[in-house]
């Protein structure tokens, strides 16, 4: 079974940047969408980026021009740069990969493997 580590998480404050990564253990990566989503407490786990196999990417609204979705197939990993950086986007981060295309990508359904979280918290 494949695996999906996540790292780079971390304490930043309001208008800082953070790099998240993604490492997957899956043999199929190249062929599979890679997809960010987020969770607080008490609420659902959210989209926040994905890119598909053809590196075609899709944005929430609430971090399109501020976060960057990237992928490197030889690496099988994912990054995810977070610019400009609000209280609000405080949340575990969660990192996925399975056979989504197109803006199915967008749902958690799409994904056979996750992460297991890594935290971001911005201070003002």
């Amino acid at each position: 079974q494949g695996q999906v580590i996540e790292s780079g998480g971390g304490s930043v404050q309001v208008g800082g940047s953070l790099t998240l990564s993604c490492v997957a253990s899956v043999s199929k990566f190249s062929i599979y969408a890679v997809g960010w989503f987020r969770q607080t407490p008490g609420e659902e786990r959210n989209f926040v980026a994905s890119m598909t196999w053809a590196n075609v990417t899709y944005y929430a609204d609430s971090v399109k021009g501020r976060f960057t979705i990237s992928r490197d197939n030889a690496k099988t990993t994912s990054y995810l740069r977070m610019d400009q950086l609000k209280p609000e986007d405080t949340a575990i981060y969660y990192c996925a990969t399975g056979p989504a295309s197109g803006g199915w990508s967008q749902r958690r359904g799409g994904y056979d493997y996750w992460g297991q979280g890594t935290q971001v918290t911005v201070s003002s």
